[in-house]
């Protein structure tokens, strides 16, 4: 069993390895933790190779965690309100975003413009998109227009042959292709935005 130091100590190492893939130096976990002293950080940091939770070598960042974090799971810790509060309910449970996001059959876009901001679609957010070459009335998905310009729009066919690529901005007007001129390469399945 840990002490909190102990266990500050190792969740600092945790938290730094997942963000760097790297181990800290004792000065930037003493830097971290706020403590003053690199002879404490290491007495905390023998405490936790002795306990079994990390190995030290001889290397510059020679600590390496013993359960080594997968870095494509990060816990659900419960739900937030976004408007009335709701109860604060721990519920550990983990969600693996390449399962959640990944696929064969999808990629990664950047967005660029404000075309689907309506939609909560921001320029530089990072896309999820499932490669195919059809979609339904209404879904969002990648076109490319006259084999040359490709965008992100939500799609309808108001008419046989015709094709309609709507942007989700108030400020810009739908716009009507012949259904040769538009070849669909995805559909929108999911969104990332990154703060940090």
């Amino acid at each position: 069993m840990l002490t909190d130091r102990e266990q500050d100590t190792y969740n600092f190492i945790t938290n730094y390895y997942i963000k760097t893939h790297k181990a800290p130096l004792l000065t930037e976990i003493a830097e971290g933790l706020g403590i003053q002293s690199k002879g404490v950080v290491h007495r905390y940091v023998s405490s936790l190779e002795e306990k079994g939770y990390i190995t030290r070598n001889a290397k510059t960042r020679g600590i390496e965690l013993t359960d080594q974090p997968n870095l494509d799971e990060l816990p659900l810790l419960g739900r937030i309100a976004a408007g009335k509060p709701i109860e604060a309910i721990e519920d550990q449970q983990l969600v693996n975003f390449s399962h959640l996001l990944g696929g064969p059959n999808r990629y990664v876009l950047q967005v660029k413009g404000n075309s689907m901001i309506d939609e909560g679609i921001r320029n530089g957010d990072l896309i999820i998109i499932e490669s195919q070459t059809t979609a339904e009335s209404n879904q969002i998905i990648v076109a490319l227009i006259d084999n040359e310009n490709a965008t992100l729009k939500r799609i309808q066919f108001p008419k046989k042959d015709v094709v309609r690529l709507i942007p989700e901005n108030k400020n810009m007007q739908p716009k009507e292709y012949s259904s040769d001129r538009v070849t669909i390469q995805g559909v929108l399945v999911g969104q990332v935005r990154m703060y940090a």
